[in-house]
């Protein structure tokens, strides 16, 4: 596998189905990767495209040395691991929804970059927007403070909510707790 130099990296996440266990249960495995995760708050949107139980999404960044293609394959194999079936093209329930949204500035059609919901959808775009206010979207030559600021917001609804954190996971020391975080209430 080929190694290239160190690139920050944003990505989406999101889930209906479990959507408190699922989402720590990806911060940890994304903490594998990059102990040092910058991440979002977490937003509950309406489901987009389908009827369906409302989902929360976040957005991390971190750095990594794994060309996009590796990457993307790690978090497919994230979304397996917590139950995720991909059944067609369309919208659907996800227990989780990994997406690569920015490598560094990498412009790449093939692999999505950078990925269309940036600018398509709140949930995608306010979290990143949070994390990243001067990040400068490498086609529309925006940051995304600018682009949150252009964007309807009137059309898609966000309510911020508070889940554990992966510092939470950290001080617990690991994997095992999220269940413990989840009953305890401090979700």
């Amino acid at each position: 596998m080929e190694e290239v130099d160190m690139e920050r990296v944003y990505v989406s996440l999101g889930s209906n189905i479990e959507p408190v266990e699922n989402i720590l249960a990806a911060l940890w495995e994304l903490q594998r990767m990059d102990e040092h995760l910058h991440i979002s708050s977490v937003y509950e949107s309406a489901a987009v495209g389908f009827a369906g139980e409302n989902f929360y999404n976040l957005v991390v960044s971190f750095v990594t040395t794994a060309p996009p293609k590796h990457l993307i394959s790690q978090l497919h194999a994230i979304e397996v691991s917590r139950g995720r079936k991909r059944q067609g093209k369309g919208f659907d329930a996800r227990s989780l929804d990994l997406d690569l949204l920015l490598y560094g500035t990498i412009v790449d059609e093939s692999l999505k970059l950078p990925r269309e919901d940036i600018v398509k959808y709140a949930f995608v775009l306010l979290p990143l927007a949070e994390i990243a206010p001067y990040l400068v979207h490498p086609v529309l030559g925006k940051t995304c403070a600018q682009l949150w600021e252009e964007f309807d917001q009137s059309a898609q609804w966000l309510h911020k909510v508070e889940i554990a954190t992966i510092d939470d996971l950290r001080i617990n020391n690991g994997q095992g707790e999220v269940n413990s975080l989840i009953s305890s209430g401090q979700e």
